[in-house]
């Protein structure tokens, strides 16, 4: 058996896979939802179960698995370097309804790499060696890896590709720059298609798959099954369904503003559900505006304003505006030239894809 054939069956099988990119302090629970109601991918992923000494089950990770309604596979990702927690956190979460045990090897983000886990572990093959078998011996279900090309250069790539094989690793997720280069890089789709013929498992690619049109072109790029995406998904949450719909030559549905003005209502019903203080929940719904608003308008304008905005009132006073006007317009494919997704810590908080 291929390990392709080991893996849970794709919504549309003979087109190359989808899923969502694990986004700490995004994809939970509600957003899934959300993501579902749009076009779910083939698979999704949790945030991370931080592992350490005595470390437990997060419960909101949790509910992601024991309360998924999406009908898609989810995968549990793990996070750390204890291999005796890791592996006592793999057999619990063997007890949920969890397609496999994900171990995150690319997360960027400084408080996580200097504790070296996450992006923190590609400096050190031997250390990954020790951790792959340790749990490819206790896992007795899919064992999957999600990591980037390389700590600060790609020296040690090739020994993890062949590790990744060596373990029977049974899908590689692989963002195409190194963890120094965060998010700031060209993605390096090389480095993806190198690894699609070294690994004997499938890869999915990672990082700048923007929009269906660009998902046709990195699978072209790399030869890869299929794209795992992120940011794109927050901006875009159709973009999975109009993967499919390029893939089996369908047109691709073209989204309004009153669609988006849809969404952004469903982000609202979520945020309100977690009860927390206003200004938390304007500032929780920006951290999703600032993707949304770089296919509004090229100028810009919805971006600024939203960013301006201190209240529910005046936040949901200029998505109404920027977006009710004019309904039937189109919401670009692809984030208009200049906008800047990054938002400024003083108005909203950034995601990390790990």
């Amino acid at each position: 058996m291929s390990h392709l054939d080991r893996l849970p069956s794709a919504l549309h099988p003979g087109l190359a896979l989808t899923a969502l990119a694990p986004m700490q302090d995004v994809t939970d629970l509600h957003f899934m939802n959300v993501i579902a109601h749009y076009g779910s991918p083939d698979y999704f992923f949790t945030e991370y179960f931080r592992v350490y000494a005595n470390s437990g089950l997060d419960k909101k990770t949790l509910r992601s698995i024991t309360e998924n309604s999406t009908d898609r596979p989810i995968f549990a990702q793990l996070i750390g370097e204890s291999i005796p927690d890791l592996i006592r956190i793999a057999q619990e979460l063997s007890h949920y309804p969890v397609a496999g045990i994900d171990l995150n090897m690319g997360c960027p983000a400084p408080r996580i790499y200097r504790k070296n886990v996450g992006g923190g572990l590609l400096r050190d093959p031997d250390k990954i060696n020790r951790i792959l078998g340790e749990l490819r011996g206790s896992v007795n279900g899919l064992l999957t890896v999600k990591m980037r090309i390389g700590f600060e250069d790609t020296d040690h790539f090739d020994r993890i590709l062949d590790l990744i094989s060596h373990h029977d690793i049974d899908l590689l997720s692989l963002h195409g720059r190194t963890v120094k280069e965060m998010y700031h890089s060209d993605v390096h789709y090389d480095l993806i298609a190198r690894a699609v013929q070294r690994v004997n498992c499938p890869v999915l690619a990672n990082g700048n798959v923007t929009s269906a049109a660009s998902a046709l072109e990195v699978l072209s790029q790399t030869g890869a099954a299929g794209v795992m995406i992120g940011r794109a998904a927050i901006r875009n949450p159709w973009i999975f369904k109009q993967i499919r719909q390029s893939l089996s030559g369908q047109p691709v549905e073209i989204v309004t503003l009153a669609d988006v003005h849809d969404y952004i209502e469903r982000l609202r019903q979520t945020t309100t559900a977690l009860a927390v203080p206003e200004r938390a929940r304007v500032s929780y719904l920006k951290m999703y505006l600032n993707y949304i608003a770089q296919s509004v308008d090229s100028a810009g304008t919805f971006l600024r304003a939203m960013r301006l905005a201190q209240t529910e009132a005046e936040l949901f006073a200029v998505c109404d505006h920027a977006l009710l006007s004019d309904p039937d317009r189109a919401f670009a494919p692809e984030p208009y030239p200049g906008l800047v997704a990054r938002p400024k810590s003083e108005t909203a908080r950034e995601p990390i894809a790990i």
